[in-house]
């Protein structure tokens, strides 16, 4: 339990700790009021057992629990908004952390670690964190708290009842240690049927159409009702490996109370102890249970606090790459990469290339599937560090920049696109937020979308869907054009932009390309032969290796992979039904 609470509070920034640590000390000064009741009562017996009833009695019985009453109140008060604050301050403040830090992590993580495990820890995990963690931690705490300051206060009246207590306190504390330790197991399974059951939401959400189009609604659906049936085991293995300590807690925590009552009476029948003590001590036996049964209560969630924690820092104990380089703005935008290694999971994608990539030149990378086209362009923008050999950018190692300066020197278009739930004009100066509307428009007229922006219902500032799901394929790399237009990097990375678009979008996005590309470093992958023939060189990779290079006319000559992709291509376009 205490290893637990120590690791939710590490975990939190030092300001909220600061809040934490506050909310526990005004918790015991809570405690001490909440105590305060056990003397209001002790004055009216007092004046009762004394035959000496006053009002006297009764004003200092009804002063002392009104000042129980009303500090109760309002250091509870301040303490709700100080455990509130510190927990969804906190968990705001991970989320931004992690956010960042998924920045720097390399491109490997995103491919070990799945969509779902990701958003699972970001939502879920945070929002649990948020809602459960703060109140779970800060009750078990007060429990704790408030336990010990009526020990405390039995002890002064009678150390055979202290005794008892802290033998219930200590029984409680050992069957709370074994339902901690006996929730160890279930854990790992709880957090991989979280994460697969919403790895199997957002393939199938993402795959509607497909599953529709092909009438696999009931096939598809296994995948996702085997999630939620692992979900619903997963929480009920869990659930019945608490259960039986949980009611053992509850068993202990009775017994406690009743002892303490029994001993007290027995005690007072033997005439060791006054009636005046036998009462209060019988009046404190309520409390005692009271603060240990809701402690015990919450402390049953705390194996979800520490799985939550340990999830988010999972993420956050990814060794990032080495970032902290210097803020160098290139002499040149000459690319070159000398005898470049890569690998992953101990599979080699790159073996030994060395490219030279003048600027403002065109470099087409072509070859089989597979073969590390989009590795090669990964390790160029840093993506990815190298193994072995060197990348360099205007003469220096890319590992010399700081990540972001390295950043402005790249824009990318993708084969797949992504655009976010906010409007066209928003999604366009993504990488320049406080753009004027005047620049927005000439980068989306550059990019030959203006027209079909102004068609929408709002125009600029028409909302589209996530991912841009309301817009076809060829609007959307229009706009991610625009986008990176409007970055105007001088080297772009074009990644099979125009692989998916069908003819009438193909002319539109080609002159969008060509704005782009003005006097600029292009190095672009693409499968089509009227993309690549005029580049300055072209990069023929197959299996990590730079197999082919030379300009179309210098390949076209030679036997080996080009030649036979030309050859393919041209059959493609001839042929036709007969």
């Amino acid at each position: 339990m205490f290893e637990t609470l120590r690791k939710y509070y590490d975990f939190c920034c030092e300001e909220d700790r600061k809040k934490l640590v506050l909310a526990v000390i005004l918790g015991a000064v809570k405690s001490i009021f909440a105590t305060l009741r056990i003397p209001a009562i002790g004055v009216i017996i007092m004046g009762i057992l004394d035959d000496n009833m006053s009002m006297r009695n009764v004003w200092m019985s009804l002063g002392i629990m009104a000042i129980s009453v009303i500090g109760q109140i309002l250091i509870g008060l301040k303490t709700t908004m100080l455990q509130t604050e510190a927990g969804y301050h906190s968990c705001a403040n991970k989320r931004i952390e992690i956010a960042e830090h998924l920045r720097y992590l390399p491109m490997g993580f995103f491919n070990a670690n799945s969509l779902g495990r990701i958003t699972n820890i970001t939502t879920n995990t945070m929002e649990q964190m948020a809602d459960v963690a703060t109140r779970v931690v800060m009750v078990t705490t007060q429990g704790i708290i408030t336990t010990c300051i009526i020990s405390l206060f039995i002890i002064f009246f009678d150390i055979r009842i202290a005794i008892i207590v802290a033998v219930g306190i200590g029984l409680f504390s050992l069957f709370n240690t074994l339902m901690q330790k006996s929730t160890i197991p279930a854990a790992p399974r709880k957090a991989k049927a979280d994460e697969s059951l919403v790895v199997a939401v957002i393939e199938y959400v993402q795959g509607i159409a497909e599953v529709k189009n092909f009438n696999l609604t009931d096939k598809s659906a296994v995948k996702l009702d085997k999630a939620i049936t692992e979900k619903q085991a997963a929480d009920t293995f869990l659930e019945y490996r608490v259960i039986p300590y949980f009611a053992l807690q509850g068993i202990i925590t009775k017994l406690t109370g009743v002892v303490m009552v029994l001993a007290s009476i027995l005690f007072y029948l033997n005439g060791s102890m006054p009636l005046l003590y036998a009462i209060l001590m019988i009046i404190s036996s309520f409390m005692v249970y009271e603060s240990l049964d809701l402690m015990g209560g919450f402390s049953a969630l705390l194996r979800n606090v520490n799985i939550s924690v340990t999830q988010a820092k999972e993420v956050l104990d990814m060794p990032p790459m080495d970032i902290d380089g210097e803020d160098i703005t290139p002499e040149n935008m000459d690319i070159e990469l000398k005898n470049v290694t890569f690998a992953y999971d101990n599979k080699m994608i790159i073996n030994g290339v060395s490219v030279k990539i003048p600027e403002k030149t065109t470099t087409a990378i072509v070859g089989p599937s597979g073969g590390g086209k989009s590795t090669l362009t990964n390790l160029i923008a840093r993506f990815w560090d190298v193994k072995d050999g060197e990348v360099l950018l205007g003469g220096k190692n890319v590992k010399e920049y700081s990540f972001d300066s390295l950043m402005k020197n790249y824009s990318f278009v993708f084969q797949r696109v992504y655009l976010f739930e906010d409007t066209i004009a928003n999604n366009i100066r993504f990488g320049e937020p406080e753009a004027s509307m005047e620049k927005v428009i000439e980068a989306a007229k550059k990019a030959r979308c203006h027209d079909f922006i102004m068609s929408l219902p709002d125009g600029y500032e028409t909302v589209i869907g996530e991912g841009g799901a309301s817009l076809s394929g060829g609007e959307k790399q229009r706009i991610s054009i625009a986008r990176a237009i409007m970055k105007d990097s001088p080297i772009i990375i074009l990644d099979e932009a125009t692989a998916n678009v069908d003819p009438e979008n193909e002319a539109e996005l080609t002159h969008a390309i060509e704005e782009l590309t003005k006097d600029k470093t292009i190095i672009m992958i693409a499968h089509r032969l009227k993309t690549v023939r005029h580049a300055d060189q072209i990069l023929v990779i197959s299996d990590g290796r730079v197999t082919q290079s030379g300009t179309h006319d210098e390949l076209i000559s030679r036997e080996g992979i080009y030649k036979d992709f030309v050859s393919e291509r041209k059959e493609a376009v001839s042929w036709k039904l007969a």
